[in-house]
């Protein structure tokens, strides 16, 4: 599956731009994470494209994933970026059993809680931010209420890397589309 087929998909179910750039964040990550693992940068790319893609159509947990995985099929997406999105989902009960599938666990939440600290800066930029300030407000349960922190801690130590590193590498990979996310400031 090639990239444009991929972002076809999420065009044609996704028309609210900020879940389109939540999207493109977890994929930057998850190629970030691929380079650096040495893993198939496209394969994880892809991953991190199609997450959330029924999201707009299957917007609650009884829904999502699980019966976006049908139109993918339908779609021909290869069964092992099918089987990644799932698990991404606790209540799919799809373990995470390869480190790409743990990876996106890992990516999904906290690349919005990223996002969140980065709009609030005065540069409104990820090209200043730090992850000592990802750790600040991650203190404070009132900013961005909704992001699970207990979450985010626990798929960062099943991927197998310390939090504040984690952060660290998540703001570096979001950093590089950061201008089509609309955050360079």
């Amino acid at each position: 599956m090639q990239r444009s087929e991929a972002l076809a998909i999420v065009r044609e179910f996704i028309k609210n731009e900020n879940l389109v750039n939540h999207m493109l964040a977890v994929e930057a990550t998850m190629r970030f994470y691929a380079e650096k693992l040495n893993e198939d940068v496209e394969l994880w790319g892809l991953v991190g494209l199609l997450h959330d893609f029924d999201w707009e159509i299957h917007p609650s947990m009884e829904g999502h994933p699980t019966a976006g995985a049908p139109i993918l099929r339908e779609r021909n997406v290869p069964e092992v970026i099918i089987r990644a999105i799932l698990s991404h989902a606790d209540h799919t009960g799809i373990e995470r059993a390869i480190l790409m599938e743990k990876a996106l666990y890992a990516c999904d939440e906290i690349t919005g809680l990223i996002t969140a600290v980065a709009l609030v800066r005065p540069s409104r930029s990820l090209m200043d931010l730090k992850a000592k300030s990802v750790k600040k407000k991650w203190k404070d349960k009132h900013f961005a209420a909704g992001a699970n922190r207990t979450e985010m801690e626990e798929g960062a130590a099943d991927f197998g890397v310390e939090l504040s590193e984690h952060i660290s590498n998540v703001i570096e990979a979001m950093r590089r589309i950061a201008p089509e996310l609309g955050l360079a400031g």
